[in-house]
């Protein structure tokens, strides 16, 4: 399996989204993101609150506050092609911004609360120690690298488990410890009062739509969508099963394939950490799997029959 390298340097990485959560919605009360627009936030910003801010601010926490300046002066910062599809999904530059200072807030807080050090005046290092505290009884366990060798062996090109072991404690140690961030930074507006621009993010919701993979989901059939590409080590071997799969099924599912070079901010807002990834949604558009690595003609049509896909 190749991880990917299309993401943004810094805080952007924490920010990757974890397989979709489901709750009750409230009946009364300011609404959040995830309630109003299920499909826009992929982090931090998936239970704030939707609401009345600041002219000139799309987004108050706390002492925390992130301008609209804020996030124009970031989409200028990068490179120019890219600039365009930051514009088309200029929520998701809020979301890692708040991020980064919604993750240093936390982290002095609870390091402190915790009877540790959270008065370091290096927010990186701040950072990573509390996420080292969040992890720290992250491990990997036999069986979690045996399921991973045999559901990737073809990627090995023939090496016996002995020979790759090490590797894969490693790849998995650290998928399973970016999982565990990965559902603190989503949750956080759980915890604490974040509340975003509501004409602002209704008008970024419809934005961010226009994309073949988010349009697929609200056509009302099921979605295969395979992140994918050639790489060093040969050819995109998912290519020709998404061929064959769309010979098979024709009109009656939606296939996305997508390479994260070319749609880097659309792949991280999906989670993309490693290609191949195949995500399926179901006809209402919830995702119903995911999976890392080669997946084969067989054994995405039996997952595809699970939503009802014939």
């Amino acid at each position: 399996m190749k991880r990917s390298g299309y993401y943004m340097a810094g805080l952007w990485l924490l920010a990757a989204l974890m397989f979709p959560l489901c709750y009750a919605d409230q009946t009364s009360g300011p609404q959040t993101v995830q309630q109003l627009y299920p499909n826009l936030a992929s982090g931090v910003l998936t239970y704030a609150k939707v609401g009345s801010v600041p002219d000139g601010v799309l987004l108050v926490s706390g002492n925390v506050a992130v301008s609209a300046a804020d996030v124009e002066k970031t989409i200028s910062a990068q490179p120019e092609q890219l600039r365009a599809e930051l514009k088309k999904n200029a929520f998701f530059v809020l979301e890692q911004k708040a991020t980064g200072e919604l993750l240093k807030k936390a982290a002095a807080q609870e390091l402190s609360e915790g009877a540790k050090d959270g008065s370091s005046s290096d927010d990186n290092r701040l950072v990573q120690t509390f996420i080292g505290e969040l992890t720290k009884g992250v491990s990997v366990t036999d069986d979690d690298v045996e399921t991973f060798y045999r559901e990737n062996e073809n990627v090995f090109g023939g090496l016996p488990l002995a020979s790759v072991r090490k590797h894969i404690e490693n790849y998995v140690l650290q998928d399973k410890q970016q999982r565990v961030v990965d559902r603190y930074i989503q949750t956080l507006g759980q915890r604490v009062e974040i509340v975003v621009s509501d004409a602002w993010t209704k008008q970024q919701a419809e934005n961010a739509k226009d994309n073949p993979l988010d349009k697929a989901r609200v056509a009302g059939k099921p979605t295969l969508a395979i992140f994918s590409a050639a790489s060093c080590c040969g050819p995109d071997k998912m290519l020709p099963v998404s061929e064959a799969l769309r010979r098979r099924y024709d009109t009656r599912i939606n296939i996305i394939y997508i390479e994260p070079s070319k749609e880097q901010i659309l792949s991280a807002r999906y989670g993309i950490r490693a290609i191949p990834t195949e995500i399926i949604f179901d006809s209402s558009g919830k995702e119903f799997y995911r999976h890392s690595g080669f997946l084969s003609e067989e054994d995405i049509i039996g997952k595809l029959k699970e939503t009802g896909a014939q």
